[in-house]
């Protein structure tokens, strides 16, 4: 090789040595075993605490606990059970009750979220903290206080309603009002959060878009409608189905504010209280794997949908 031909391949006077060929994941072949030990942490975190329980709860939903543990083998038994079990409907239902009015807060963050990032709106990051703050209190502490707030004979609420000659009910202790007062204080809880993912997203999009559209005469309302919220879909989505899921893991809510004694929690519960009630009251194990299983299987569905769905909606620029 002469040196002009090794000056255009490598060094002068000598020529380069050639790159490790890379294979479809950009990783070189003598990369070695490296790759693979910086991510096994991960792989057996995500092995012990997720993939693991949830093959023993699979086992679980075939057997039958004994009065004194140990288990036996019982085929579908407890799938031929949940089939049948009125509980299940009634739960399920509660439990989508829930979700969509929970949702239906997506729509008030978004909202909020456009007019607390309005430019020059003065202490823009005291109202973030304060709409952020009941999502990162303990929600046993929040169930609490709202109890009290709840409450039909001395409550907050109802003091501001007999104001203004009106007799407030038994918020929590009444049937269809009890999940209701638990899905009310779940939107509240979740707004926060929906609120800064949303505020992240609207930093996103392009001040130019609005100011063109100021130029062409379009309102704040329009700009709103055909600027803020297509460009937003991204955010939206993210925040939907993370409501949704939240919404069918409902549990420590609905047990602290209303409480396992209450006359209320047997139109109220959800599948999760359900699940929770079969596997610890009843010691009833392998029922309470069937409906993880359950739970397990809806979520699943429920996310696939809305990742199918997005395509028609969801606008990526």
């Amino acid at each position: 090789m002469t040196a002009n031909t090794a000056a255009r391949v490598g060094a002068p006077g000598r020529a380069s040595t050639p790159r490790a060929p890379r294979n479809q994941r950009g990783v070189r072949a003598t990369d070695g075993w490296w790759p693979a030990a910086f991510i096994l942490p991960l792989f057996i975190g995500v092995a012990i605490f997720f993939l693991y329980p949830i093959v023993e709860t699979a086992y679980l939903s075939f057997t039958a606990s004994g009065a004194f543990g140990g288990s036996t083998f019982t085929g579908v038994e407890n799938y031929a059970k949940l089939a049948s079990d009125p509980q299940i409907g009634r739960s399920l239902l509660n439990t989508l009750i829930y979700t969509a009015i929970v949702l239906c807060g997506v729509p008030l963050a978004v909202g909020l979220a456009s007019l607390v990032n309005r430019p020059g709106l003065r202490f823009a990051k005291f109202y973030r903290t304060m709409f952020f703050l009941p999502y990162v209190a303990m929600p046993v502490a929040i169930s609490m206080v709202w109890r009290m707030i709840y409450n039909g004979d001395f409550g907050v609420l109802n003091f501001a309603l007999s104001r203004v000659g009106i007799n407030g009910p038994h918020w929590i202790s009444t049937d269809g009002l009890a999940l209701l007062s638990v899905a009310v204080l779940g939107l509240w809880i979740s707004l926060g959060f929906n609120m800064i993912i949303l505020s992240a997203g609207l930093k996103g999009i392009p001040v130019e878009l609005y100011e063109a559209a100021s130029i062409d005469g379009a309102s704040r309302f329009r700009q709103f409608r055909q600027i803020t919220v297509p460009l937003l879909t991204p955010s939206i989505f993210f925040v939907v189905v993370i409501t949704v899921i939240g919404g069918f893991q409902l549990f420590d809510l609905l047990f602290v504010l209303l409480g396992s004694t209450n006359p209320a929690m047997a139109d109220s519960q959800s599948l999760v209280y359900l699940f929770f009630n079969e596997s610890f009251i009843k010691n009833n194990k392998g029922y309470g794997a069937t409906i993880a299983m359950l739970i397990l299987v809806l979520v699943s569905i429920a996310t696939a949908i809305q990742f199918r769905l997005q395509r028609r909606w969801v606008n990526y620029v």
